[in-house]
């Protein structure tokens, strides 16, 4: 029997999936514990983007992990491709995208928080089942993937994500490296990033994959590497 999505906490509303897990775990909730609900208010992505969709529209979960791996982000990314649409990549270092006509749209994304010294993460992830790009703000529309399934297929597309999380935490960190560079978005493309993009402050290179633990590797254009953490930039393609 699997040990994720026990117990379940389902709220018709609330600002964050993450926010309700985190003080459950603080206040002692098991690993596996499951925060799902129909509609976030204060939804919010890596970086601090916010998650926006309607409700009844998303698959929208935080689950507790105690004592998690260190790759969890990409465990996460890989088990979200291995339920969604068979186009499905990563783009470094945990979105879901596919491509489109402006690239790549946005499928669903990861955000793991935590306490490393307690021992605790938070796993939250926002997949894109029901919703309609037409209805989204103008600006996210052509940056919007979905399944295209109907809102109650957001309970089965459930069962099957925690149960390829299941399989996917049980692999060795080498699987998951192997399956994470098979789904490489990114892998070959030019690409530019920088900390203060603002203000024209940007770095661009070649990615090149990951290395062995999780670092995005760059070839810089005076034949160097150089190795990216996901806290520490903000990335974006090459137009």
């Amino acid at each position: 029997m699997s040990t994720l999505g026990r117990p379940r906490l389902h709220l018709r509303s609330t600002d964050s999936t993450n926010d309700r897990a985190r003080a459950l775990a603080i206040a002692g909730a098991p690993h596996g514990t499951l925060v799902t609900a129909s509609l976030q208010t204060a939804g919010r992505g890596r970086q601090g983007r916010r998650w926006i969709a309607a409700a009844n529209s998303s698959l929208l979960m935080s689950l507790i992990l105690r004592s998690p791996p260190a790759l969890l982000p990409l465990i996460a990314a890989v088990a979200v491709c291995d339920v969604a649409r068979a186009d499905a990549r990563i783009k470094w270092p945990n979105d879901v995208v596919v491509p489109s006509a402006s690239g790549l749209a946005k499928l669903a994304g990861v955000l793991a928080e935590g306490r490393p010294q307690q021992g605790w993460a938070i796993l939250g992830i926002g997949l894109n089942v029901a919703v309609r790009p037409e209805e989204m703000p103008p600006e996210l529309r052509e940056r919007t993937a979905t399944l295209g399934l109907s809102p109650r297929e957001i309970e089965p597309t459930l069962e099957a994500l925690l149960a390829a999380l299941e399989r996917r935490l049980a692999e060795e960190e080498g699987a998951t490296l192997t399956a994470w560079r098979a789904l490489d978005a990114l892998r070959g493309r030019e690409i530019v990033w920088g900390a203060r993009e603002q203000q024209g402050e940007l770095l661009r290179g070649r990615a090149e994959g990951i290395d062995g633990t999780g670092r995005l590797v760059v070839a810089l254009s005076d034949g160097g590497h150089t190795e990216l953490a996901a806290g520490e930039v903000h990335l974006r393609e090459v137009p």
